[in-house]
């Protein structure tokens, strides 16, 4: 104010010397990035010919999306300080015309003259406030593009379906599976067809899973080398979940289509001069029919280790019980979609080893033997 005291403002209020030194640093730093941008492509274009499990390691580190990202961010820097070197040149010209107007209201002799030079002041800061509010916009604008946001909620979750495609088929039949057996207590018929849909996705997720190199190769390294690291407890108590919860689903469809195969057989050897579609009809009534009722007889097994732990007590409190599993199941599928916690990854693991010795592995086999006997001549 006291380089102002005729206007009795500033017009133009800013320090050129401090927006200069922090152009100049900005584009210090653009330059940093840039080179640092060219040198991480560089090194990802050359590392084709480096094989081996270190190179692929390496190779992981520098994602497509890191280079990317430098580059944003040298484009935004530099842009930032050039917008900042036109702001201080602006700031200057614009203080220049404070000081001449400055001067002009003090040497004012006449009301007429002071207003003018008040006059053609606010005018000044009115079109230095305009500009300084562009150079801001302009310079938010490009601190967002510095750094890729964070994903949403539901592109986070999406991400880490497509990621793995087999634990989110594993973690899709848990789910399902806490919910067939919840409704099983209430509607068997109802409880079934979740289930039946759970196991589907089990064998899904089975298939998937040992496809992928990347899940065998802790298996393998655990059986051959002795590596026995949380990659493959983690591989193994997949495994077993994915093997034990497709045993009901395949029981069923096993067993329907051994009967619907002898219906078609029958129905030919009745009216051998009949076309196989004849024999279309008997066939898959009794696949539909022999797989639903095998299904409902296996879904009413109980876990050899439930049913003699709790063997004194009422039929439904055991099956209540039998919930316990499934629904801590549902719980640690769960879990990878709200934490990316380590500790939270290892707790579940150590839950589903635990409920898979103790429930999946036990069940899987009363169940598969259920099958069998039913299947048998």
């Amino acid at each position: 104010m006291a380089e102002h005291t005729a206007l009795g403002f500033d017009p133009a209020p800013g320090n050129p010397a401090a927006v200069l030194a922090l152009a100049k640093k900005l584009s210090s730093s653009a330059a940093s990035l840039g080179e640092a941008s060219r040198i991480m492509k560089s090194l990802v274009a050359h590392s084709s010919a480096w094989q081996g499990e270190a190179a692929t390691a390496f190779r992981a580190s520098l994602s497509k999306d890191l280079p990317r990202y430098l580059g944003s961010a040298h484009t935004s820097l530099a842009e930032a300080a050039k917008r900042l070197t036109s702001w201080h040149d602006t700031l200057v010209a614009h203080r220049a015309l404070a000081a001449r107007y400055e001067s002009q209201a003090a040497a004012a002799k006449t009301e007429q003259s002071l207003t003018d030079a008040r006059r053609l002041a606010r005018e000044l800061a009115a079109e230095h406030g305009a500009v300084a509010r562009r150079v801001a916009r302009t310079l938010d604008a490009a601190a967002d593009r510095l750094a890729p946001k964070e994903p949403g909620a539901m592109a986070s979750l999406w991400r880490k379906i497509t990621d793995d495609p087999g634990d989110a088929l594993s973690n899709a039949s848990a789910i399902l599976g806490a919910i067939g057996a919840g409704v099983a207590l209430f509607c068997p018929p109802a409880g079934l067809a979740v289930m039946l849909v759970a196991g589907g996705l089990s064998l899904a997720a089975l298939t998937t899973h040992l496809a992928d190199p990347k899940f065998r190769k802790p298996l393998v390294d655990g059986a051959t080398k002795g590596e026995f690291d949380a990659n493959f407890w983690k591989s193994a108590v997949t495994l077993l979940g994915d093997t034990a919860g497709s045993v009901p689903g395949v029981a069923a469809v096993a067993a329907g289509a051994k009967a619907g195969t002898a219906a078609a057989r029958a129905a030919m050897a009745a009216a051998p001069e009949a076309s196989a579609l004849t024999a279309l009809s008997p066939g898959t009534s009794a696949f539909r029919s022999t797989t639903w009722s095998t299904g409902l007889t296996i879904q009413s097994v109980e876990n050899p280790l439930i049913t003699w732990g709790v063997r004194t007590t009422d039929p439904a409190v055991r099956k209540s019980v039998g919930l316990i599993a499934p629904a801590l199941g549902a719980v640690t599928a769960s879990s990878g979609y709200v934490s990316d916690s380590e500790s939270v990854e290892q707790t579940a693991t150590a839950v589903d080893g635990a409920r898979g010795v103790l429930d999946d592995a036990p069940s899987g086999a009363a169940k598969a033997a259920s099958a069998w006997a039913a299947m048998r001549p």
